[in-house]
């Protein structure tokens, strides 16, 4: 009889990737680097599959219910966040471990139904809150569990990008139907509540927020992410937000708001945020990760990323010496490592899995709730 957990420990998993985008062809090198061997793929249409099989060397995946015959080890799903369920559903039927792109799903029913099978199936089912990986993060959040910052005094920042500045941009993500009711804070502002909560130790129990929409109508979409056209042509009314505002208070009562936008001018991908403690207060700018300030009352420090110092988190994260950049690319890497080492039974500290995706599908309902009654409301219970 093949034993199937030593089969994955003494070999390259075997992994599919379902949607081949921008974010697919992220996946795609990651896993790669992490000597995983990529047997199948799927894109929009089995057209577009037989094709991106094609570039990417391996076999197309026509529809999710042949993940049954492929049998891979691990199914990263990369489709638009409507299909999510369809696609998490099939893989973890094929008995394959999951990566699910986040938003998890586009409601709280539905990330508790993914949820709850992975956990029924004993899957390892992560969502990649990849900004957790920058090691510098895990500085910080090192020096929070050590009591550096003392109480906290008040929790902020932002997450702005420009790549729906232009009225003639547009994607799957711009309408409801394909991306779920909330497309910039679902998209991003995910990111920095999942950051804060991760980093600070608290957690978001109420809010106030509000919404808005200000380029009223995009081109319809297209195949393309992030397309932008000369011509507009044929128009659509928007209906997910451009930007959003919150205000939120923690279980402990902590003060904290976060602004999100995806219309401003020159912000290419920066999340920033500020803790600031009784004692010490910290900054972090996702756009700068090679550095991070620390202020006090008397003085203030910049402090570098350097495996040779600093906490255990941050050291392991360092792959690349003191002054050689590491970012995003390096913090997805680590993502799918620890992911991958999870699966093969090796602990993996701060490792997002799908409690994670389902206590941010709690986060943007309520922010979602709030905006449509302009009203403070609870962060329902989750885990």
């Amino acid at each position: 009889m093949i034993n199937l957990e030593e089969n994955i420990n003494s070999k390259p998993l075997r992994i599919a990737i379902l949607g081949t985008g921008m974010i697919g062809e992220v996946h795609r090198r990651s896993a790669l680097l992490c000597g995983a061997t990529l047997v199948g793929a799927m894109a929009s249409t089995p057209e577009r599959s037989v094709e991106m099989a094609r570039r990417w060397h391996t076999e197309p995946i026509l529809t999710p219910a042949d993940l049954t015959t492929i049998a891979p080890d691990v199914v990263h799903v990369c489709t638009p966040n409507a299909m999510h369920a369809e696609h998490v559903e099939a893989a973890i039927t094929a008995n394959a471990h999951v990566i699910c792109e986040k938003p998890l799903a586009t409601s709280i029913s539905v990330a508790q139904r993914l949820t709850e099978l992975a956990h029924q199936r004993q899957r390892v089912a992560t969502v990649p809150y990849v900004y957790r990986f920058h090691p510098l993060v895990r500085e910080i959040r090192s020096r929070v569990t050590a009591g550096e910052f003392g109480r906290w005094q008040l929790l902020h920042g932002s997450y702005l990008q420009d790549w729906l500045l232009s009225p003639l941009a547009t994607s799957w993500r711009v309408e409801a139907a394909t991306g779920g009711p909330s497309r910039a804070f679902a998209d991003i502002g995910s990111h920095w509540c999942d950051l804060m909560e991760f980093v600070s130790g608290e957690r978001i129990t109420s809010l106030t927020a509000a919404t808005s929409i200000t380029v009223p109508e995009r081109p319809v979409k297209s195949e393309v992410s992030f397309q932008k056209s000369s011509d507009a042509g044929q128009t659509r009314k928007v209906d997910t937000e451009d930007a959003a505002t919150v205000i939120f208070k923690t279980r402990s009562g902590v003060l904290g708001s976060v602004l999100i936008s995806q219309v401003s001018a020159g912000r290419k991908n920066r999340l920033w945020f500020e803790f600031d403690g009784e004692r010490r207060s910290a900054v972090f700018d996702q756009e700068n990760p090679e550095t991070i300030w620390l202020g006090g009352e008397a003085s203030a420090e910049i402090l570098q990323r350097d495996p040779s110092y600093g906490s255990s988190e941050q050291r392991r994260l360092s792959t690349l010496p003191a002054g050689h950049s590491q970012g995003y690319a390096q913090c997805f890497e680590n993502f799918v490592a620890d992911t991958y080492a999870s699966i093969r039974g090796e602990a993996r500290e701060g490792l997002p899995t799908f409690n994670d995706g389902l206590r941010s599908a709690h986060i943007i309902d309520a922010v979602i709730r709030s905006a449509r009654s302009n009203t403070w409301v609870d962060v329902t219970a989750s885990l």
